[in-house]
């Protein structure tokens, strides 16, 4: 049994998490700014196709070439769905709404996941995550600002890719360990590229001329696009997760900045109020869930020493 990791390598997963915060949010700022020049499933396919390429060369090149017959498993199919349809609805949403609220809106996830535990009867909380689940949708009222008959669609786009996130990753945690996470990566790109291009045409959306300097914008996302997803593996490998997953609201701190100097689009006093509050119920989310997991944990090796 592994004890708790090092203070270097828990150190070397906050570095890398940062790196992959602001790795995701600069590529969503290429998306975004590259959808006032393409349509949504033209991204969709054009960077799935570039990422796509690259993580199948990550693959070769780590030696994981057998595993890709992974790629047919019902669980990592299921997973590049739900990753399709959470690019669908993000990348519609994203040139319509400020690029902090947005992110902030995605943060609720593992509030959003503990919600469904519980729904589907996997999990019973107690009085302090019902406060942070509470708090949490609070904080995402705050941000949205719905006002009565005026219902932004592209806030309710930017919730379902939410709800999706949460849903890939109940999933994600079923997939088998020895499907190597950069496998993973890459039936995802497969995914969201393929329904770009099924997508598009089912819609018959007007795509436009990739012979344009704005087409480097879906190359260099598709490229920052799977450096996160490997620094985000290298974040986790032999950390203490508690310690390390914290650390991913950076990306909102990275979106507010990004947001105001790229698109001079700053959260107002009330986006902030519950982007913090949203930040805060989902840090003590992780941090309640890890409580409990180590008190069960101590039972379970309490019981089994008392068996013996």
């Amino acid at each position: 049994m592994h004890g708790p990791a090092p203070s270097f390598d828990n150190r070397r997963g906050i570095i890398a998490m940062l790196c992959a915060s602001a790795l995701f949010v600069t590529n969503d700022t290429l998306v975004k700014l590259g959808s006032e020049f393409f349509p949504t499933t033209q991204i969709m396919a054009i960077r799935g196709l570039c990422a796509a390429t690259l993580a199948l060369i990550f693959v070769l090149m780590l030696g994981h070439g057998r595993a890709l017959r992974s790629l047919g498993s019902p669980l990592v199919a299921l997973r590049a769905i739900l990753e399709a349809g959470c690019a669908f609805f993000f990348m519609s949403a994203l040139p319509f709404l400020p690029l902090a609220n947005i992110i902030a809106i995605l943060q609720a996830t593992p509030i959003i996941m503990t919600v469904m535990a519980i729904a589907l009867g996997f999990e019973r909380v107690g009085w302090r995550r019902w406060a942070a689940i509470i708090t949490g949708f609070l904080g995402v009222l705050l941000i949205v600002q719905p006002e009565l008959g005026a219902f932004d669609f592209y806030v309710l786009y930017a919730l379902t890719a939410a709800v999706l996130v949460a849903v890939r990753d109940l999933v994600t945690a079923r997939i088998k360990l020895e499907v190597p996470s950069i496998v993973i990566a890459t039936s995802t790109t497969i995914g969201v590229c393929l329904a770009g291009f099924g997508i598009g045409f089912a819609r018959g959306d007007a795509w436009q001329d990739l012979a344009r300097p704005e087409a480097g914008y879906l190359l260099a996302a598709a490229t920052l696009l799977v450096l996160g997803n490997l620094t985000v593996v290298m974040a986790f490998r032999n950390v203490e997760v508690a310690v390390v997953s914290p650390f991913r609201y950076a990306m909102v701190v990275v979106a507010i900045i990004l947001g105001f100097a790229v698109f001079g689009d700053l959260p107002n006093a009330l986006a902030l109020t519950g982007i913090g509050l949203v930040v805060g119920a989902g840090i003590y989310t992780i941090h309640r869930e890890n409580v409990v997991r180590r008190a069960s944990a101590g039972l379970a090796s309490a019981d089994g020493r008392r068996e013996s």
